[in-house]
């Protein structure tokens, strides 16, 4: 399935460039699923998929039934504990979402397109509208930081251990973890899998949305970095609200003049690989399908192309003298915020307010590392294999 995900700064029109996408790759003839928790005038708001056209289908995200379905769930398997502590059950009707709670519903939402509810459903495309832009990074991030954490606070290797937990219970006087926490863990590793798999296919990319401006530049040069810290593709950066380049009035013709200065900036960065779309300004909010069929030709459909790799954009090459310098590119990332530490079998990187923490390949375990460098927008990590660590030929 190939899919789309749309962010951009506040205010630029992500949700209806999302709806325009969409509309654009069913009318070339694909079943499409658009994805959205924002409502989209022209088109159904159930939580479920309901058709919009004979080839395009819409669900919305509902962030608060996610998350009283959710506590539910949890506290009936922790009801024996529950019980143990005389704690009083809640109930959904006094639940209200949490900070964060729509984070989740999204990954929620996407591990259903990936493995759950639609994905024998036989769509082709599915267009994700995700929140604004600094939004949107960390909840594509998480998925893997989540699984991260588990995998720290819960390793499987204890598991092993579980027909031990009642006599450990007894010799150490304290409870031991219930089987039903590292169960539950379980279950929730497979899921944030499922949607660190859609997230990292080479089916997946990303379309940016901004109405053109300083500020809205700024931003997405940032977020150039950060997509590609986590071997992110852009397929289309999407302008919109461009006013016509010609007008007799001085007000509107300085405007226009400021968007057409931004807008070549914007082609010279982003240009080749990833195209420019410019959308015009309709003098109205888009309200209809027919408002957003204008738009959907200017957006352009979802193309088939991929970036050439699966997940990591990361390759090695032979340094010399024994070195591996594993490589990722990096546009735009600056030198002086850059850092990187060697932590165990993980590399941690931090390009600016982005961070992630990359697991070692096995050959790369057993070398320290030597240096970095950034050069002509590349990130060189040089390691050196450890004598110790390394086979000895005779």
């Amino acid at each position: 399935m190939r899919t789309v995900l749309v962010t951009g700064p506040g205010g630029a029109g992500r949700t209806t460039v999302a709806a325009a996408t969409a509309l654009a790759s069913a009318r070339a003839g694909r079943r499409t699923l658009l994805v959205s928790a924002d409502a989209v005038p022209a088109f159904p708001g159930g939580a479920e998929a309901a058709e919009v056209t004979e080839l395009l289908h819409r669900a919305r995200v509902d962030s608060a039934a996610h998350f009283r379905a959710e506590l539910l769930a949890l506290q009936d398997r922790a009801s024996g504990v529950l019980d143990l502590l005389g704690a009083n059950r809640l109930d959904g009707e006094e639940l209200t979402e949490l900070p964060g709670s729509a984070q989740l519903a999204v990954l929620h939402t996407l591990r259903r397109a990936a493995e759950g509810d639609w994905a024998d459903d036989g769509y082709e495309v599915l267009v994700v509208d995700l929140p604004q832009l600094a939004d949107a990074l960390s909840l594509l991030a998480l998925p893997g930081q989540l699984r991260r954490y588990l995998r720290r606070l819960l390793p499987r290797e204890r598991q092993a251990a579980r027909a031990l937990r009642p006599v450990l219970a007894q010799l150490a006087g304290v409870p031991m973890p219930a089987q039903w926490l590292y169960e539950a863990a379980a279950r929730k590793d497979a899921e944030l899998a499922a949607v660190e798999a859609l997230i990292e296919d080479n089916a997946t990319t990303v379309r940016l949305v901004a109405e053109p401006g300083q500020s809205a530049g700024e931003a997405l040069s940032a977020a150039r970095t950060g997509l590609a810290l986590h071997g992110l593709r852009v397929d289309a950066v999407v302008a919109t609200r461009v006013l016509p380049r010609h007008s007799a009035d001085p007000w509107f013709a300085d405007l226009a003049a400021r968007q057409e200065k931004c807008l070549d900036h914007w082609h010279h960065e982003w240009q080749p690989g990833t195209p420019v779309r410019e959308t015009a300004h309709l003098g109205r909010e888009p309200r209809t399908v027919e408002d957003l069929a204008l738009l959907a030709e200017a957006c352009g459909a979802p193309d088939d192309r991929t970036p050439g790799h699966a997940g990591d954009p990361w390759w090695t090459e032979d340094a010399g003298d024994g070195v591996i310098a594993w490589c990722l590119p990096l546009p735009g990332a600056v030198k002086e915020d850059l850092g990187l530490v060697r932590r165990g079998d993980e590399l941690l990187l931090t390009a600016g307010p982005f961070h992630r923490a990359v697991r070692l390949e096995s050959a790369l375990r057993r070398c320290t590392v030597s240096g970095a460098a950034l050069t002509d927008g590349v990130l060189r990590v040089r390691f050196t294999p450890d004598p110790a660590l390394w086979p000895r030929t005779p």
